[in-house]
């Protein structure tokens, strides 16, 4: 069956993204929100977002609250992030693959991936 998970760590801190919301929306006439998880001492979510009856193909955007965690960072200074929320749109048509999509994050830039 195919899932979606994600992960998130902070580069600048070298540790993972511990307490980063999350949010999922399913792309269409509507976008239509499908759920919020925050990220455990792992950076990641406890569950997949999307797997069984859930995971159906089409478009979808992972909304991190980038901003909010940057600013909960022990010594951070808002003056000193330039990223609130990331969005991250992709596709998803393999019924039967692992789709991952990993977010590295620094208070100034990111990058993602299709990870496995």
């Amino acid at each position: 069956m195919g899932r979606l998970t994600t992960h998130v760590l902070d580069t600048a801190r070298g540790l993972p993204a511990a307490g980063l919301e999350i949010d999922l929306f399913r792309m269409g006439e509507t976008r239509g929100h499908l759920g919020q998880w925050v990220t455990n001492g792992d950076g990641r979510v406890d569950a997949p977002l999307l797997e069984g009856d859930t995971f159906v193909s089409g478009t979808y955007e992972l909304v991190f609250q980038v901003g909010h965690y940057l600013d909960q960072v022990e010594g951070a200074k808002k003056s000193d992030r330039f990223l609130g929320e990331v969005v991250v749109r992709f596709s998803l048509d393999g019924a039967q693959d692992h789709y991952h999509v990993p977010l590295l994050v620094s208070p100034f830039g990111y990058s993602t991936y299709r990870g496995s």
